[in-house]
């Protein structure tokens, strides 16, 4: 009507401004009046289209089913929605929902709006009529299909029709679920916990009573970790007297999903369940007793099965080996006691603890292994102390006997078993990974090349060494000399290992590793390695003893034939380098040792030789020295040594007593020689501070120990060196002349 009034007013106003102003806006309200009507129609022509389509897909559906709007307004609901809802005059899906859910709305928004953004959304909700699983998805612009399954409509979970009793927990202990074994149990649906518990919290793996329609019961508890942060737990009743309505204890057992045996006080296995069956590795344990199965307890099985079923002292878990031929099993076990139709048994809850086991062997083996290397490093330390005593008094007689002599030869035989034994501590610094290393870039196939005939010789005439090398094998960074030390070791253990002969080859590689390799308890980074393999055609490794191979004293060899040394030795170079060694053998057919070292880019500048101390002839020295040393053994001989080169020596037994003697400001002192180790203040310590007062005196360290072990506090002392014991009468004085120039 607007409309038409606007166009009459434009018919009879004059020409202008004004007609043209009523023509628009008349134009404007029929075109908007038009509008409104298509979408009348339109939207009556959907509904008409939904009311007739929804029927046909949702109308018989068992489920309450809806459709609603964005809004929350009901467009449809089918027959199930109306009888089992009573939505019958319900506008909304809150209202639709307010005999099911205590509070819908802030559930039916939040599933809304995940539905709005993914297309769809469930969510299973706890009423006071037990579980309901309420989904929604996008059925159109602006439209959702809501469907409402409540728990009896729902497929059966897989455990509802188990004879053991089940409950499903969530927060709080609130009861999730009951199956149909726990309902009669307990004679009633329950919500919380505390309603069948005679007290809380509930015991895992511990008798529990339970309040049931007959009275409290005992009841063996297990509890297994489900989604979502819920709990699963399973009672075992304790059936003091037969009942009909008791479940079959076979059944219960073979159902549960932990590995489970019912036990007599004699150790007799009376029920097993499959679980069990597959981790003890048997097919049945009729006519079986738990002590026929497993070992390592220490004790008789019997007598702790018997104690346990006493209720003597405390039931704690045991780990136990499993009797097996094809794997080495472990099994943890607890024992909990119950009462079974008037008579004691024991239920024994089984874990699979291998891999728990196979760590803390490793720990305790790593823990071995780095007593031994204490160990090793406090002998070395002693034994070089008194070597150094030996051989530097060897030195001092040997100045005064020439070969004519007739104490010579015994002399000489003296000094070089002291050397002998130094090179045996030398092997012990190595294990510990203790000693001092001189590491630089070298090529593997000239190192090899040159070490070729000293092989060849050690091998013997039985046996022949072929070397086979990477034409563009990698340098890598490394001590020389104890690398070849390596490569002897193996190459003299692959010889004992050929009685009647045969080939060792050593094989150099590179390696380029994308992923880690872990093997032998240890993982190698990716990254370049340079690869040497030692293989011989030997009599082989057993099994059972690849493992220890690499631990010192360890031999395979018959006593007198080796030290056990050999490997352990190589073993603490390739580690202290930053490598690994391994081994591969198979019985009769022989072994092979892998060690691989980082590569190395950049090869190795020349090297300028250093001069020899040993034939350098230096002139007579003048000086004075402070020789502090707590070995009196050892002081005394480096005393002499150190007199004899021209030397004037002041000594002193600790450090205390050196910085007494230093306090004296007129004492001049060019160098200072000092153990490193001492009771009360040590070397370096001392050192430093004498040095604040005496900044241009020379330093000269000593110790038993490896270099390693201060080199980070002498690279801050400057103007010092370092002189490993034992050392000879000529090393000590020329170092200490050195160290005067």
């Amino acid at each position: 009507m607007a409309a038409l009034a606007f166009l009459g007013a434009a018919a009879i106003s004059p020409t202008g401004l004004v007609q043209i102003v009523f023509v628009s806006v008349g134009l404007t309200l029929v075109m908007a009046f038009v509008w409104v009507l298509a979408c009348v129609r339109l939207a009556g022509e959907d509904a008409a289209q939904t009311a007739n389509i929804l029927p046909q897909i949702i109308g018989d559906d068992t489920a309450p089913s809806l459709v609603t709007g964005a809004d929350g307004a009901v467009m449809y609901l089918n027959k199930a929605a109306r009888e089992q809802l009573g939505a019958s005059d319900a506008k909304t899906l809150a209202g639709a929902l307010r005999t099911t859910l205590a509070n819908p709305g802030a559930i039916l928004f939040r599933l809304e709006s995940r539905a709005a953004a993914q297309g769809s959304a469930c969510e299973d909700v706890v009423t006071r009529e037990g579980h309901v699983m309420i989904s929604v998805h996008r059925a159109g612009p602006e439209r959702f299909l809501w469907r409402v399954e409540k728990s009896a409509d729902r497929p059966q979970r897989e455990d509802a029709a188990l004879p053991l009793p089940i409950f499903t927990l969530g927060r709080n202990d609130a009861v999730l679920f009951m199956n149909t074994a726990a309902r009669d149990l307990i004679g009633e649906r329950v919500r919380t916990l505390d309603r069948i518990c005679v007290s809380l919290p509930l015991k895992p793996g511990q008798m529990n009573k339970i309040f049931t329609k007959n009275g409290p019961v005992s009841c063996f508890a297990i509890e297994l970790e489900g989604t979502a942060g819920r709990r699963e737990i399973f009672l075992m009743p304790s059936n003091a007297e037969p009942a009909a309505s008791a479940p079959d204890d076979a059944a219960m057992l073979d159902d549960l999903p932990v590995p489970l045996l019912k036990l007599g006080r004699d150790g007799a296995i009376l029920l097993s369940n499959r679980m069990a069956r597959d981790l003890l590795g048997v097919e049945s344990c009729e006519g079986k007793s738990f002590g026929d199965l497993t070992e390592g307890l220490g004790r008789s099985i019997s007598d702790w099965l018997e104690d346990a079923a006493a209720g003597r002292g405390t039931i704690q878990s045991e780990t136990l080996r499993v009797k097996r031929d094809d794997s080495e099993v472990f099994v943890q076990v607890m024992l909990n006691r119950m009462q079974d139709h008037g008579e004691v048994v024991l239920i024994a809850v089984l874990s699979d603890a291998t891999k728990l086991k196979s760590l803390e062997e490793q720990f305790v083996q790593s823990q071995k292994m780095q007593a031994i290397g204490q160990l090793a490093g406090g002998v070395a330390h002693d034994f070089n102390n008194l070597l150094t005593a030996i051989t530097g008094h060897c030195d001092l007689l040997l100045l005064r006997h020439d070969q004519g002599d007739a104490d010579y030869a015994d002399l000489m035989q003296i000094n070089q078993n002291a050397n002998r034994a130094a090179a045996l501590v030398g092997q012990l610094l190595a294990y510990s990974r203790k000693q001092t290393l001189r590491p630089e870039v070298i090529d593997m196939r000239d190192t090899l090349s040159d070490l070729a005939h000293l092989l060849n010789r050690l091998v013997g005439e039985k046996v022949t060494l072929s070397l086979s090398h990477d034409p563009t094998l990698s340098a890598t960074r490394a001590d020389k000399r104890q690398l070849e030390q390596v490569i002897m070791n193996l190459v003299v253990n692959a010889r004992d290992a050929m009685k009647r002969g045969g080939e060792i080859r050593i094989v150099t590689e590179n390696l380029i590793l994308q992923d880690p390799l872990e093997r032998d308890r240890a993982v190698v980074a990716p990254g370049r390695y340079v690869s040497i393999k030692v293989i011989d055609e030997g009599a082989g490794i057993p099994a059972d003893k690849l493992q220890k191979v690499f631990e010192p004293f360890f031999t395979t060899k018959r006593v007198g034939e080796g030290t056990g040394l050999g490997l352990s030795t190589a073993y603490g170079i390739v580690k202290q380098t930053g490598g690994f060694i391994f081994v591969d053998s198979i019985l009769g057919k022989g072994a092979c040792f892998q060690v691989l070292l980082p590569a190395h880019h950049v090869m190795a500048e020349p090297v300028v030789p250093k001069p020899d101390i040993e034939t350098t002839t230096l002139p007579q020295a003048n000086g004075i020295v402070l020789l502090v040393e707590d070995e009196a053994p050892v002081r005394a001989f480096a005393s002499r040594a150190l007199q004899l080169r021209g030397f004037t020596v002041l000594e002193a037994e600790s450090a205390e007593d050196a910085l007494d003697l230093l306090s004296d400001g007129e004492l001049k002192v060019d160098v200072f020689v000092t153990d490193v180790v001492m009771p009360g203040i040590d070397g370096p310590s001392w050192v430093q501070q004498a040095l604040k007062k005496r900044p241009e005196v020379s330093v000269v360290f000593m110790s038993g120990y490896a270099e390693e072990t201060f080199g980070d506090t002498q690279a801050k002392i400057p103007n010092s060196v370092f002189l490993p014991k034992p050392f000879s009468l000529t090393e000590l004085t020329e170092i200490v002349q050195r160290q005067m120039s």
